[in-house]
């Protein structure tokens, strides 16, 4: 698997989201570098589980997706003697 990588308005961002977790929701500031860090730690440790949930979630819509044409593939279906 080839490594999770974002852009620098990506990073930026997410550095800001920590940020400003530690900041409401544990009344402390943190820096951009020890937040940039957490989430280099985050993406290297936990990132494959959030691409993995993120791949079967996509893989369950596309099954469903396929049901659902299949149904209307065999909706056109014009009646003859032969039974499938």
């Amino acid at each position: 698997m080839k490594p999770i990588t974002f852009n620098r308005e990506e990073t930026k961002a997410m550095v800001g989201e920590i940020q400003d977790y530690f900041r409401e929701e544990l009344d402390q500031d943190i820096g951009a570098m020890p937040a940039e860090m957490l989430m280099r730690f985050f993406i290297d440790k936990m990132g494959a589980y959030f691409y993995n949930r993120g791949l079967y979630d996509a893989r369950d819509l596309l099954i469903q997706r396929m049901d659902s044409l299949s149904d209307d593939v065999f909706a056109l279906e014009q009646p003859t003697k032969h039974l499938r």
